[in-house]
């Protein structure tokens, strides 16, 4: 009996960015409830909004940018 294969959805950029960062604020937050180190949180908050930002942007333009040389005229 022929079972057909699932169909493989791509990665989503965005799932990967938003996963990344849930990772970073754990570790980030981990490490400082072990180690006592002090941060100020709108700048820690800043930087890994920039960082997820730019990201989502690199991770759409190289998403686009294969896309256009996958393409067989």
């Amino acid at each position: 009996m022929y079972v057909p294969e699932p169909e493989r959805r791509p990665l989503r950029v965005g799932t990967i960015v938003w996963g990344l960062v849930l990772a970073a604020l754990g570790g980030l937050f981990l490490t400082v409830q072990l180690t006592g180190i002090r941060l100020d949180a709108g700048m820690v908050l800043l930087g890994v909004l920039i960082g997820a930002g730019a990201a989502l942007v690199i991770g759409g333009l190289i998403s686009v940018l294969g896309r256009g040389r996958s393409r067989t005229p």
